[in-house]
């Protein structure tokens, strides 16, 4: 999510070329280049956002109502990572390249639902979302596939779902990009959230959090209590996100010492920037850590 001209949490204000869907879902636009054609009974809010669709240069963005961006997908490649933020909540794979079950919390356009069930075959991909019209315009305009043996979308709250989850731990990666209408902050940003975030991890296993400006400090300082220290943070990106990610089980400099030479083997597989990322990761921790940048402890 990005924005300009001022930063927002992983939004960016919509192109102003051309608009495609910019109505409530069920409703009609003559300004609209193309309408969406969905209808869904109407919902009380916040569970249905208002949903607006946009498209520039070949690229789908997917709003809640406002000129900011939840989600987007370049039409000539729908399966690819088209946001940084969204690019760089891969980084999970630093740590645990092998998962075999991948859980994201927020669905949006369904982007890194899709990018994990066609790149990290075999495992299981779930994606938790409140919102019935924000699975439905998933599915219909930004290529999210219907469910099957890999795949499933959950109807449901992302905190009641993860507090679920955590007995017993189930998740290789956990993946928490929670940001409402308003775009303020994490819909869910306590002790208690993150301390279940921590809980529904195997071990190993590793969460990735989008974070972005004022709130940054906090919320880090509550995922690294939960986390007991062992979390990295990756170069925030232009328009202001950073990524935090959250380990948990035991060897963490062993993970740490490998992540080189998996950035190399998924930057080839992936082809996303993971050696760059790794460059620019800074390991916070309660003792001295491994230079990662380079695979040699820093002295």
């Amino acid at each position: 999510m990005q924005a300009a001209p001022r930063p927002r949490p992983h939004l960016r204000r919509s192109p102003k070329t051309s608009s495609l869907g910019s109505e409530p879902l069920g409703s009609q636009s003559s300004r609209a280049k193309i309408m969406a054609p969905w209808a869904t009974p109407p919902i009380t809010p916040p569970i249905t956002p208002l949903i607006t669709l946009s498209e520039a240069h070949g690229v789908r963005y997917l709003h809640f109502g406002t000129e900011w961006v939840q989600g987007a997908m370049r039409l000539a490649r729908p399966f690819a990572l088209e946001l940084e933020y969204q690019q760089q909540m891969m980084a999970v794979g630093l740590c645990l390249p092998q998962p075999q079950r991948i859980v994201l919390l927020g669905l949006g356009a369904g982007a890194l639902a899709k990018f994990c069930w066609r790149s990290c075959a075999p495992a299981q991909v779930v994606a938790v979302e409140l919102a019935p019209g924000v699975v439905q315009v998933a599915r219909q305009w930004f290529n999210l596939p219907e469910d099957d043996e890999r795949l499933s979308v959950v109807m449901g709250d992302a905190r009641d779902y993860i507090t679920r989850a955590a007995a017993p731990a189930t998740a290789d990666w956990l993946m928490v990009d929670l940001y409402d209408s308003a775009a303020r902050g994490p819909v869910y940003d306590d002790a208690d959230f993150y301390a279940a975030c921590f809980a529904s991890l195997r071990q190993p296993g590793v969460a990735a959090f989008n974070l972005f400006g004022r709130r940054f400090a906090p919320s880090f300082a509550l995922i690294r209590e939960a986390f007991h220290g062992c979390v990295i943070t990756l170069p925030a990106t232009p328009e202001g996100n950073r990524i935090v990610l959250g380990y948990r089980g035991s060897h963490f400099d062993e993970v740490l010492a490998a992540m080189p030479q998996n950035a190399a083997t998924l930057q080839a597989r992936w082809r996303l920037p993971t050696l760059q990322w790794l460059k620019k990761c800074l390991v916070q921790r309660n003792h001295p850590s491994p230079d990662i940048s380079s695979g040699r402890p820093r002295l």
